[in-house]
């Protein structure tokens, strides 16, 4: 059985990780530079990793908290490991962590065809409240966006397997 554990990133030990995962799951990723600046930002940016002891880094979530909001800028979990509800256990953790600290609301834009992600996120407390044509390139694709007005309300992450 996998011992898993969520936290904040370490910093430069675990960039590489991060930025081979983002390159691996989008068609226009954030760049290891990208997000390296992101990580310096730690009056705003957040950036947990999902590891296990055996396979390291398998998946990881950015986000800004801004006063009483969280925007969801990333969350990717390897290819071998999907369907498994990582991606819920560690985003459940994310709002968790960011509720704690006083987010109150979430939000987050999404590809229009990503079907997986969308019911990851309805499961989460999720709703989809406006589009934006053309948001999307490679392909060239509409975003949803969803927001969760209620992050305290909502039931709390499942428990790491």
């Amino acid at each position: 059985m996998t011992s898993w554990s969520i936290e904040r990133a370490a910093g430069e030990a675990d960039l590489d990780r991060i930025a081979a995962l983002e390159a691996a799951s989008f068609s226009n990723p954030w760049t290891r530079e990208m997000l390296a600046r992101e990580l310096q930002r730690t009056d705003v940016t957040r950036m947990y990793v999902l590891r296990s002891p055996d396979l390291g880094i398998i998946g990881f979530c950015t986000c800004w908290l801004i006063l009483d909001e969280v925007h969801i800028n990333s969350l990717a979990i390897d290819h071998t490991m999907r369907r498994k509800g990582l991606a819920t256990m560690l985003l459940g953790h994310v709002l968790d962590d960011v509720a704690a600290s006083g987010a109150a609301q979430a939000t987050l834009e999404v590809r229009r065809s990503n079907v997986a992600a969308l019911a990851l996120y309805e499961r989460l407390g999720f709703l989809v409240v406006a589009e934006r044509r053309g948001y999307y390139s490679k392909p060239d694709e509409d975003g949803l966006i969803l927001w969760c007005h209620d992050l305290r309300g909502r039931a709390v992450a499942p428990p790491l397997p």
